[in-house]
């Protein structure tokens, strides 16, 4: 079988892994505070531009995830998101376990936007027993979506602006970061992110890393003490240069680039396959997530071959599926897929 499903099956870059075998023996100081995490540390803060920012790393997504939320928030507020937000729907109510309330807002691309931000806070504080409700503090996205979207450098600084506007925190989830970077119509890049958010992360687990994300705070506010978070969220890696020598492999001469526009460029080509057939998408997007809605006939016989994920069902007789390319997906595997699709 040919896995589609996600971009993490398999292990590492072989430059990650060659740099960890080499270090192997070294003796470091622990807990991410060795020269390795600093050296890496350094390579992001001049990639945003932003030398005031603080960089963290910790092993994964959701981790990182409430990790960020949870030291953001008060008692009383709450996370605000699509209803497709990865927090909201997988990761098994990771958020409410910190006592925080995810508040989901409609989307059909995965995207919120900063006029339904606006609103729901102008509905909140206009309501006479707000006090009574969880307050919105905190706006989280993610670029890509996931639904493979991806944010407008415009409609990241309205959303910014937004959350500004009324004193909420912007987070962006960057799991995927390099595939949104690399995507076709694409004009956000990492300085035009670290200036129109509070905090995000670079995702390293999907993108070539054996595991690991790197949360670069840009807000004084959310910088104090988060050490602390993440020694209590059971975040702080013992053997911390683990990470940093991952991170200094994918991002000190553009590697990181490099394996986001390969998935992409590959992606295009199945995406392209789809289009000729016919097949529409429940979501048009540029980035190394596909979502064709095919016809059952065809969804069973790429089922004998390949491993990808069931989205849901359209119709009587259509299904969304989704196809995932990864840093690592081969040209071969693509043609293959590609020929039965044209012949499907």
């Amino acid at each position: 079988m040919i896995r589609f499903n996600c971009d993490y099956n398999e292990g590492a870059h072989e430059r990650i892994l060659r740099r960890l075998a080499e270090t192997n023996l070294e003796q470091t100081p622990g807990y991410g505070e060795d020269s390795y995490c600093k050296e890496a540390a350094g390579i992001i803060k001049g990639l945003c531009g932003r030398k005031d920012a603080d960089v963290h790393f910790l092993v994964g997504g959701t981790q990182a995830n409430l990790t960020v939320i949870s030291s953001a928030l008060r008692p009383h507020q709450g996370v605000v998101g699509a209803e497709s937000a990865h927090v909201n729907v997988h990761e098994t109510g990771a958020i409410e376990a910190t006592g925080h309330k995810v508040i989901a807002l409609p989307s059909k691309d995965g995207k919120v936007t900063a006029g339904q931000v606006e609103k729901l806070w102008l509905d909140h504080i206009s309501d006479d027993s707000f006090e009574h409700m969880v307050q919105p503090k905190m706006v989280y996205i993610s670029n890509p979506t996931e639904l493979g979207t991806i944010y407008t450098k415009a409609e990241l600084e309205a959303l910014y602006s937004v959350c500004k506007k009324y004193g909420l925190y912007l987070f962006v989830d960057g799991a995927r970061l390099a595939y949104g970077l690399a995507a076709q119509g694409n004009d956000v890049d990492l300085p035009t992110l670290a200036a129109n958010c509070d905090v995000f992360y670079i995702g390293g687990t999907k993108v070539g890393a054996l595991f690991g994300e790197a949360v670069v705070i840009t807000n004084d506010q959310l910088k104090p003490d988060f050490r602390y978070h993440i020694k209590q969220r059971g975040g702080m890696l013992a053997k911390g240069r683990l990470l940093g020598i991952q991170f200094t492999e994918l991002l000190k001469d553009g590697l990181y680039f490099e394996l986001g526009a390969h998935a992409d460029r590959l992606a295009d080509r199945i995406r392209e396959a789809f289009v000729k057939k016919g097949y529409p998408f429940l979501v048009p997007n540029t980035t190394n997530q596909i979502f064709p809605v095919v016809p059952d006939s065809v969804l069973e016989k790429l089922r004998e071959k390949y491993v990808f994920t069931y989205q849901g069902r359209v119709d009587e007789e259509h299904s969304a599926i989704r196809i995932c390319t990864s840093w690592i997906t081969s040209e071969k595997q693509v043609k293959e897929l590609v020929n039965d699709i044209n012949e499907g």
